[in-house]
């Protein structure tokens, strides 16, 4: 990393456009499809699924409504820690170029930590939720630190379709490990195996195939910045604190960065609800098993990829505010018709729009943060949108979860908070000017 020919000149424009050949891009995005497994098997569809009904069920004497508390619970904690955590490792990787040395920590902390999950069953509820919140708080600090590579790999003009081929590449990822632990799930159940065994074995096909899917990106991917200059009797951990606190007070001039930032916080708490629960509520509410809850979210992947897709290259024609508007919109349309679901075929209609929504909506944000970021501090800034990405996954699930435990199961209920997050951030959108925003990053 500190060899002369990583090194690229300092000025704005340079380091904007970078050098990355088609490889290079490639490694960087399918860091995008090798971790996509872990939220999809772990967050989202089967071990969450287990957790409530299995792990912290009724079986074990645990009250209506509590299991999903403390899933929201284990939830809300890992992103609080990286809330916190997330501007400082980004500022430290900024400033002593190492933000690929913090990306390989992270990455195998949290594929052996999901293969300690495979170790959790009925009753251990404890471990596994203090498993379930280190597995998250790698993933999500691994999610923030990919992130800043984007402004140093392709010019501004392209970061949008970038964004929107990483994500939609990572939808095929989870696609991939949901697959084959479907194969292997339907074939335990030939064999008479119930899920307190086949279970813990796809925790171990997710760890092994994002274990195997992201080498290229430490074989390929370069890291470009350079070493900032500092004072040897100052730490690294005071200057990065610095330079955080340099960032808010230069609020005035990227006020359309951090408006937008307020905005991603409210409509993303929507998102992150749907991501760890959407299982639980078709679970719970519509009575789907196992298998047809793989199946529910591979089709959702497929959605998910063609929205993250189409919406990349929408968003450079036409404006990243624009398309993100159109994203919610569909939202919320998704989750009414999650709300008034009664048969199973009203699921996966809610859930093939929530697809499209889920995979525009999130390439949009990370893409358009990126653009309101000077180049040179892309990894403190997109730490920031790291920082609200967490603090909507604490305040999203655990809304539901609150509410789900006061109202003894009503999942109903429950999702009448995500539909508010996504009205209101649809509402606080139309503040933000993406024109003066990409000047003030460009200009700083």
């Amino acid at each position: 990393m500190s060899s002369s020919r990583n090194k690229v000149p300092t000025d704005e424009t340079s380091l904007a456009m970078g050098s990355a050949g088609p490889r290079e891009l490639l490694a960087w995005a399918l860091y995008d499809f090798a971790n996509s497994g872990y939220t999809t098997v772990v967050q989202t569809t089967i071990f969450s699924a287990y957790f409530v009904g299995v792990v912290a069920g009724i079986g074990q004497g645990v009250t209506p409504g509590l299991s999903t508390l403390l899933w929201s619970l284990a939830i809300g904690i890992a992103n609080f820690v990286v809330m916190i955590s997330g501007p400082i490792i980004g500022a430290i990787a900024d400033h002593r170029a190492c933000k690929k040395f913090f990306l390989f920590i992270s990455s195998v902390g949290c594929i052996i930590s999901t293969a300690l999950l495979a170790l959790i069953g009925p009753g251990d509820i404890w471990l596994g939720m203090v498993l379930v919140t280190l597995s998250a708080i790698m993933f999500a600090s691994g999610e923030n630190l990919i992130a800043a590579f984007l402004p140093e790999l392709v010019p501004e003009e392209s970061m949008g379709r970038m964004s929107g081929y990483g994500w939609s590449l990572g939808y095929f990822g989870g696609l991939l490990t949901l697959a084959i632990c479907l194969a292997y799930i339907t074939w335990a159940k030939q064999q008479g195996l119930s899920e307190t065994h086949f279970v813990p074995v796809t925790l171990l096909i997710t760890a092994g195939i994002f274990a195997l899917t992201a080498a290229p990106t430490f074989i390929w991917l370069r890291e470009r910045a350079v070493c900032g200059v500092w004072d040897k009797n100052i730490s690294t951990l005071k200057v990065s604190f610095t330079r955080l606190v340099h960032t808010f007070k230069e609020a005035a001039r990227f006020r359309d960065l951090l408006w937008f930032l307020i905005t991603l916080g409210v409509y993303q708490s929507g998102v992150s609800t749907v991501v760890v629960l959407a299982a639980i509520y078709a679970q719970e509410v519509m009575g789907f098993n196992t298998q047809s809850l793989i199946l529910l979210i591979m089709v959702v992947n497929v959605t998910a990829a063609v929205g993250a897709f189409i919406c990349g290259h929408l968003q450079d024609r036409i404006g990243s505010v624009p398309t993100l508007a159109i994203t919610l919109v569909i939202w919320i349309i998704a989750i009414i018709v999650a709300l008034l679901a009664n048969k199973p075929t009203h699921m996966w209609i809610a859930g093939n729009i929530i697809g499209l929504a889920m995979g525009a909506s999130q390439s949009i944000g990370r893409a358009l943060v990126s653009k309101f970021s000077p180049t040179e501090r892309a990894g403190e800034f997109l730490g920031l949108w790291g920082l609200v990405n967490r603090l909507s996954a604490i305040v999203g699930p655990l809304s539901y979860g609150l509410i789900n435990y006061l109202s003894h199961g009503n999942h109903r209920l429950s999702l009448v908070s995500t539909l508010v997050f996504f009205i209101v951030g649809l509402l606080l959108l139309g503040k933000v000017n993406e024109s003066r925003g990409k000047i003030a990053a460009m200009h700083s």
